[in-house]
């Protein structure tokens, strides 16, 4: 199992340094903003040895010039996005090779949110930056509705007891649009009081278990049928697949936000 330490940012962003357990060496995914991040590494005695970037949006790159300056070490990240002090562009399959923590991740190319977003598997984890949140997923800034359905689906094909690790804490938010899709799924009902809790203790509410994400999620969800019948009430007419079903859900939330 990995040990990965959660450093907030900004408002409400995540930056996520995964490591062993007893090891001092440790990752950084997406460093929006460095000073954080330099903050926990040295509170910890923790020593970076790679950045890990999933698209090219400043609150997951900002920080990374600036840390590059403290310590020589490789940038990862999509190879079809600008990402700022990029050394090492990944394409999808490509392995992230991290010998000094022993560790090993995919890259999967995930557009949608962007047009090259990519994310990081290994280790029964995910670092899915913007394309997949805790009961929600990303907006549609450059991709397709099609594309971003093939990219969930494509997660929600990976074991049910990966953990989860997006960049944001926008769980209770997501939720609130989730009970609007499936206002009787007893699943979300649970969700929405266990998130409660845990905000009200000031706990972050990611990571999360990819099967509690395939249980409250409507955006992994298409294909069930009270979100295909909310979805087609919406529309206001018949909806024949499950991308349609997808992008008529992502519009719906829109008009919301």
């Amino acid at each position: 199992m990995l040990d990965v330490r959660c450093v907030p940012a900004f408002e409400d962003n995540y930056i996520w340094l995964p490591g062993l357990p007893g090891r001092r060496q440790v990752a950084i995914v997406d460093p929006g903003d460095a000073a954080p991040v330099l903050a926990r590494l040295a509170q910890d005695d923790l020593e970076p040895v790679a950045i890990l970037v999933t698209h090219h949006h400043g609150d997951h790159t900002g920080g990374i010039c600036d840390l590059t300056t403290y310590y020589d070490i490789p940038v990862y990240g999509p190879s079809r996005e600008r990402i700022p002090c990029l050394t090492h562009p990944l394409t999808d399959g490509d392995r992230v090779v991290l010998d000094a923590l022993g560790l090993e991740f995919s890259a999967l190319e995930t557009p949608g949110h962007t047009r090259g977003h990519v994310c990081y598997l290994g280790h029964g984890t995910l670092f899915c930056g913007d394309t997949l949140f805790t009961a929600g997923c990303g907006r549609l800034f450059e991709g397709t509705a099609q594309q971003m359905h093939a990219s969930l689906s494509r997660i929600a094909e990976l074991p049910e007891d990966t953990l989860v690790y997006c960049a944001h804490e926008y769980t209770a938010a997501n939720l609130r649009f989730a009970l609007v899709v499936e206002p009787d799924n007893a699943d979300i009902l649970a969700r929405v009081d266990e998130v409660a809790r845990r905000r009200a203790r000031h706990e972050a509410t990611v990571p999360a278990p990819l099967l509690q994400e395939l249980k409250t999620n409507p955006f992994l969800r298409c294909a069930v049928p009270e979100v295909v019948a909310a979805a087609t009430h919406f529309a206001g007419h018949t909806l024949s697949d499950g991308a349609s079903i997808f992008a008529t859900v992502r519009h719906w939330k829109d008009t919301l936000d």
